[in-house]
């Protein structure tokens, strides 16, 4: 909570400094897919002992990110998920996968035209999943957890018991170039962006797991394509034309009841309470049209026995458009209506796993099952803002989020329908910056 008050801050204290010298002013919301770099030396290292191939060298970034610019001087969030290559050993698939959430600040060499250059600094926490694991041939929950041991899952800052759970320090260097293609008609335009610079970790052993460093599952030299929806500076202060990034805490109205009932016939503790999240809304609108993505992440975490821990965590993605029905002053109604991806992922981990290289060579200590499929929900919103501007073009922005969520997939993990988990009402409240 401590991270999200900060980026709350320096956001209201960034639009208030330089909204008094307003002149070239820019928002944008995007998205990348790129490589970046990473040799894991130490793991590499025990394969090669073993007369085993390394990984390769490299995994993949999907990033989600807003961006604003007010003069010269950049603040933006970014999202990144990054995936690691997919090694097998012995019936085994070795594979690792991160999360990132950053802060960028930066400063814009040059506008030239449709053309621009900027320089940024990226500050941010993470979370690290590295795994090994065997498909589990069981088809039933209940034979499942007669055996559930398939592999072994090792976890730093662990997003499956909830987004408050990032750890770490990152940090990110680099430059982003970008194009405007005009919309005829619209105040927006397309950006065609690329990035490139070098991330990495700055202390040693942050990302250390079971003996083994991991510190280049964050870190490597980068360059990443996309594209995006952006409002220049000629358009800017078109009244009904704006972008948005809201941090999102919402409570959702749903228990893993049919779930709970498999964990205790089987000896295990059953999750407590409702999933709560924290996640990110980037909206933007014109002409009282609404567009934008959600993502947020519900959580439950408990002490399966003396010897075991799981969680139950799923991931919501969406994408939604929209209208506003009401606006007078700085008070706002609307509702969207988003279609995306959700999943549902349940671990069962063993508290005391061994240190490598025992642990690869007993790799039998967690089970893990997932399943994914399409979400749809409709949404209905108030939002007050609360100029922070002269001229009124920046708002600090305080919401209120009400919908329902609809599985359009049965979400069975083994012989077990989620359907029912997934589908419910939820409440959020929302805060955050309007440009």
């Amino acid at each position: 909570m401590r991270l999200f008050l900060v980026l709350l801050l320096l956001f209201s204290f960034g639009f208030h400094s330089f909204s008094q010298i307003q002149k070239s002013n820019r928002t944008t919301m995007y998205m990348t897919f790129g490589k970046t770099g990473a040799n894991l030396r130490e793991f590499n290292q025990m394969l090669a002992n073993k007369g085993l191939s390394p990984m390769r060298n490299s995994y993949s970034n999907l990033t989600f990110g807003y961006i604003t610019r007010f003069n010269d001087f950049i603040l933006g969030l970014e999202l990144l998920q990054n995936s690691g290559p997919k090694s097998n050993f012995d019936g085994y698939q070795i594979d690792y996968h991160t999360t990132r959430f950053n802060l960028n600040v930066g400063f814009a060499f040059t506008e030239e035209g449709n053309f621009q250059l900027i320089h940024y600094m990226s500050v941010g926490t993470g979370f690290l999943n590295f795994q090994m694991l065997q498909e589990n041939p069981e088809q039933d929950l209940e034979g499942f957890f007669q055996n559930p041991e398939h592999g072994f899952i090792l976890r730093d800052g662990n997003l499956h018991k909830g987004t408050l759970n990032m750890t770490g320090f990152l940090t990110e260097i680099g430059f982003q170039m970008s194009y405007d293609i005009p919309i005829p008609g619209r105040e927006e335009a397309i950006e065609l962006l690329a990035r490139f610079g070098y991330s990495f970790s700055p202390f040693e052993d942050s990302w250390k797991l079971n003996g083994i460093r991991f510190n280049s599952t964050q870190s490597g030299a980068f360059i990443r394509l996309g594209a995006g929806v952006t409002i220049p500076d000629h358009n800017f202060f078109y009244k009904d034309a704006a972008i948005g990034a809201h941090l999102i805490y919402g409570f959702h109205f749903t228990k893993p009841d049919k779930f709970n009932a498999v964990l205790e016939q089987n000896g295990l503790a059953p999750f407590k309470g409702r999933p709560n999240n924290i996640g990110l809304k980037v909206m933007g609108e014109s002409k009282g049209l609404l567009y934008g993505f959600d993502f947020y992440n519900l959580g439950l975490s408990e002490e399966a026995n003396e010897s075991k821990s799981h969680t139950l965590n799923s991931l919501r993605v969406y994408g939604n458009v929209g209208m506003k029905f009401f606006e007078r002053k700085n008070l706002e109604l609307g509702g969207t209506g988003g279609i995306g991806y959700g999943n549902i992922r349940y671990s069962l981990l063993d508290n005391a796993k061994p240190d490598f290289p025992r642990l690869f060579e007993e790799p039998l200590h967690d089970a893990f099952l997932r399943k994914g499929g399409l979400m749809a929900k409709p949404e209905v919103f108030v939002a007050y803002g609360i100029p922070i501007s002269p001229n009124h073009s920046s708002k600090l922005m305080f919401g209120i989020n009400g919908g329902y969520e609809i599985p359009l997939a049965n979400y069975k993990l083994l012989d077990l329908p989620m359907s029912g988990y997934m589908s419910n009402p939820y409440f959020q409240l929302s805060v955050g910056i309007k440009h």
